[in-house]
């Protein structure tokens, strides 16, 4: 019989651990089938019972910082091995063919932005870059849906567009249901995406249409994973607070050449971007005045001219 008070110790976590509704020792990336196991999107009822749900549940119950040094524990060893699992995967691929993009999770899929931004993902990804976001709605699954639709033809993508527009907001009724009819309908095996969403914002859907998925709890991890990786450089598009903050951790870790290079920090939106917000004259000013120093900046509203960047500073790498 053990009796050594260390051991008790051991079988106390042991237990909690196996009662988590989470997987502490995972070792893979999620996919939308893991992530959303259990949901069916012919019944929205389902969605209230599927894993994704159920974690954010169990997550708000202990709280968003954990109630518990148990609850931390687990979630710990749950995002240690999702970074691993990460890692592994970006093995695959070259790492200047990394390319993130950031907005704001507020936009409508009926903005002309969306398309836009589903077009200059989707010639990206066939361009061979694996598209990186924070795997939420707005922007962030434009990106995905643009990758999605790798290899089809314009008529389709317009179709997939107004498959979605049903729904145009992920507070609207049948968001991920009409995300999830497009998969149906267009189905693919060959062009990977990658979204990076956290259960600190679990009231906004992951979007299904990130190939492989790597949801951490910890969000600081998860920020700071996106910049890090996305050595290909990164397009900003109109956005709020969490983009702004994004915008100025880019700009430090380029300035300080953190990773040994400087990416390209494009900005899609002219108006928005000198003119509603203006970060991208005020990080000009900051470069003339020395402030920042190694930034590589864009300013346009074409993603032609966008896309052509990003390959130029990748083929004279």
């Amino acid at each position: 019989m053990i009796t050594s008070p260390d051991y008790r110790v051991l079988e106390t976590i042991g237990d909690y651990m196996r009662e988590v509704p989470y997987d502490v020792t995972r070792q893979e990336l999620y996919s939308v089938e893991s992530l959303y196991k259990g949901f069916d999107f012919h019944d929205n009822t389902t969605f209230e019972k599927c894993y994704d749900t159920t974690v954010y549940r169990d997550y708000i119950k202990h709280g968003k910082k954990a109630d518990t040094v148990l609850e931390r524990l687990a979630r710990s060893l749950h995002d240690f091995g999702i970074e691993q699992a990460l890692d592994n995967f970006l093995k695959g691929y070259d790492k200047f063919k990394s390319v993130g993009v950031m907005g704001g999770h507020g936009l409508l899929r009926t903005d002309p932005m969306y398309k836009e931004i589903v077009l200059t993902s989707r010639e990206l990804t066939m361009r061979g870059s694996l598209m990186i976001t924070g795997g939420g709605p707005g922007a962030m699954e434009a990106t995905h849906l643009g990758a999605w639709m790798a290899g089809r033809e314009l008529g389709e993508v317009e179709e997939a567009l107004y498959m979605v527009s049903m729904a145009p907001s992920f507070s609207n009724e049948g968001w991920l249901e009409t995300a999830f009819e497009v998969m149906d309908k267009f189905p693919q095996k060959e062009y990977k995406s990658l979204g990076i969403p956290t259960w600190l914002y679990g009231h906004e859907p992951s979007t299904p249409f990130a190939t492989h998925i790597a949801k951490f709890f910890d969000n600081s991890i998860r920020e700071a994973t996106i910049l890090n990786i996305a050595y290909g450089g990164i397009i900003f598009t109109p956005g709020s607070a969490g983009t702004l903050q994004e915008i100025f951790q880019d700009a430090v870790e380029n300035h300080y050449l953190s990773y040994g290079i400087s990416s390209p920090m494009i900005f899609l939106g002219r108006q928005f971007w000198d003119e509603e917000i203006p970060i991208y004259p005020f990080l000009e000013d900051m470069m003339e005045k020395g402030r920042y120093k190694n930034l590589r900046l864009t300013l346009t509203d074409s993603s032609t001219e966008a896309i052509q960047e990003l390959l130029d500073f990748r083929n004279n790498k």
